[in-house]
């Protein structure tokens, strides 16, 4: 047997254990299918987008032994807060037995339980937030924590990073873990000059060589910020000058995005999922400390709020169900702020059979992304929901970032997650679900002044388009479950 023939064997065995190994660790059918075109027709770039991009980490063991200190963590702040939460439960059962079953799932999948005595501050841009965010880092007693996807290295950064270096002079113990990819630009010496200061830098899940790194592919793209224990942020802004609209620079485009201020019970939890993070990333493990759950105070708004929790280190994607739940609870309207839209099936049909339900379902995207692929393939899905009689509208006053939905003007989801399979499989995200009909009228509200700067797609226009001007959307279509 010459050479030619064994290289042969050795290249189709190769493939067929590729696209075995697709089979079995691919939870999406169209996303194994696109996998094992590639890797069929193209090889050589298939196998290797695979293992960079596709291969499932949930089942790797870095993933699924997260540190037993994060058992003991979560163990310890229910048992210390059971009465609260029991009481909390007990009013969740005030809810309709719609939302009652969406916070039942979400307690069941993620030991997240509903909240109430909380409260709330919509935070509309970073105009709005990064003041806020400025006033608690000064007002904080004793511990800051931090954990960002984009941190980067500018005025807007460097006015919370002196303001750190500050207070950490002063004694108040920081924290702080960003994402190694999103927040590439931070800068070393940034780095440097926090931890002179004695703040904690970690970053979560570090990559050593980004071209050769599966890792890229594993992104913490939390936003969450906890004061005190006692108050949190927690959205979709990220940490930069683009997030500000206050700062004025060439090209730089109006950014509309959202964001959440909370107090109360919720914020142990948001205490909880930095705790687990910085345990996942750090060997410096804490299990409990009393001091990060000091006594809970109860607002007279009296709140509900639970938290939404997935990531790789979920056997589930809980984000993606809690979403799909809250869409099939809808009687009347469901309206979505999303930056990246590429949502699958599960939620597309759910959408469609909403609105064919006779729920008014509308959607809110950005006229131009700052993604051409994504955008493209995006359009394939809104002629989707549009032939069906869904409303979209596309933000022309700058970029939406927002990613919200609200379902009935009774519960409201903000947070990291984009309506997209990325979010949905393979980042380590958080939501905020909020049960309140005062707080889903002023997020209404807030979507009707977003409209105002939206041009409404028209029905017949934009399914009457030729079949060139469709033809790259259906193209991107086929590998948008893989971007």
């Amino acid at each position: 047997m010459n050479w030619i023939v064994i290289s042969q064997i050795a290249y189709i065995a190769v493939i067929i254990t590729v696209c075995l190994i697709i089979l079995y660790n691919t939870r999406s059918h169209n996303k194994s299918l696109v996998y094992i075109l590639l890797v069929i027709f193209l090889p050589v770039i298939g196998v290797a987008l695979y293992l960079i991009f596709g291969f499932n980490y949930h089942k790797l063991r870095l993933f699924r032994n997260m540190p037993e200190e994060n058992k003991k963590l979560r163990e310890r702040i229910n048992l210390k807060f059971d009465n609260h939460n029991k009481i909390a439960d007990r009013n969740g059962a005030n809810l309709k037995a719609s939302h009652r079953t969406l916070s039942d799932f979400i307690f069941e999948g993620t030991s997240m339980p509903i909240t109430d005595g909380n409260s709330i501050e919509l935070l509309v841009n970073g105009e709005s937030k990064f003041p806020e965010v400025l006033k608690m880092i000064r007002e904080a007693k004793h511990h800051i924590h931090l954990e960002y996807y984009i941190f980067n290295d500018d005025e807007t950064s460097k006015d919370i990073v002196d303001l750190l270096i500050i207070r950490a002079h002063e004694g108040i113990n920081i924290k702080f873990i960003y994402d190694d990819f999103g927040s590439r630009n931070i800068g070393d010496n940034v780095i440097m000059k926090m931890k002179n200061a004695g703040i904690k830098v970690q970053p979560f899940y570090e990559i050593k060589y980004m071209l050769l790194a599966n890792r890229i592919n594993y992104r913490n793209h939390r936003k969450i910020i906890v004061i005190d224990g006692t108050t949190a942020f927690v959205g979709g802004i990220n940490i930069g000058n683009e997030y500000d609209n206050k700062i004025k620079a060439k090209g730089k485009v109006y950014w509309r995005d959202t964001h959440l201020k909370v107090s109360g019970p919720i914020v142990k939890y948001l205490q909880c999922v930095f705790l687990q993070d910085w345990n996942f990333c750090c060997q410096d493990y804490i299990v409990s400390d009393d001091k990060y759950f000091p006594e809970v105070q109860a607002f007279s708004s009296n709140k509900k709020i639970q938290l939404a929790v997935s990531g790789p280190d979920t056997s589930l994607p809980y984000i993606e169900y809690t979403m799909l739940r809250a869409i099939y609870s809808a009687r009347e309207s469901i309206m979505i702020t999303t930056p990246y839209f590429i949502p699958g099936e599960p939620i597309l049909d759910a959408l469609i059979a909403a609105q064919k339900s006779g729920v008014e379902v509308s959607l809110l995207v950005p006229n131009k992304s700052d993604s051409k692929i994504v955008n493209t393939a995006a359009k394939f899905y809104y002629t989707q929901l549009i032939e069906e009689g869904v409303t979209v509208y596309l933000y022309t006053k700058g970029f939406v970032h927002a990613k919200s939905m609200v379902i009935d003007e009774a519960i409201s989801i903000i947070g990291s997650a984009n309506m997209d399979i990325r979010s949905f499989d393979l980042n380590f995200e958080v939501n905020a679900v909020v049960y309140d009909q005062s707080f889903a009228k002023e997020m209404k509200d807030v979507f009707y002044t977003d409209t105002s700067n939206s041009k409404k797609i028209d029905r017949e226009a934009w399914l009457n388009r030729s079949k060139i001007a469709q033809l790259p959307e259906k193209v991107m279509r086929l590998i948008s479950q893989v971007l």
